[in-house]
């Protein structure tokens, strides 16, 4: 697999240290952000391939990160899979409708995060 640039929004350290590590072990760049405004400045700035974000977040949800990012022509195309603590049939409908492209339960397998890997992460 090419080596892909991915950013990783996350409020708790350790699902940060988690997803970074199945992420590095697939030989990808990893970024990380812990609020979603940081993600929104760094998504711009990094141009990664693909983002991995919480929902529950203080200072901006997960789901405002993705409508901003999906109206800035410049980080419109990079694609957001959610992985959240949210699980009901309604938080996915939600999410795909604000602009994600699906939304992981945790707790999560690690082959869950690599295959949405596979799908999305593509150089744009």
């Amino acid at each position: 697999m090419t080596s892909n640039k991915v950013l990783i929004v996350d409020d708790s350290k350790t699902d940060l240290a988690n997803l970074e590590l199945i992420l590095s072990g697939e030989g990808c760049t990893v970024i990380t952000a812990s609020t979603g405004r940081e993600a929104l400045i760094k998504a711009q700035s990094e141009q990664p391939d693909m983002i991995f974000m919480d929902i529950v977040m203080d200072d901006m949800d997960g789901f405002e990160a993705v409508r901003r990012l999906t109206a800035n022509a410049a980080t419109r195309t990079i694609p957001v899979v959610f992985v959240s603590s949210k699980r009901q049939r309604a938080d996915r409908v939600w999410a795909l409708m604000q602009g994600a492209k699906e939304l992981i339960s945790k707790p999560y397998e690690p082959h869950q995060i690599i295959e949405q890997l596979k799908v999305h992460a593509t150089r744009h």
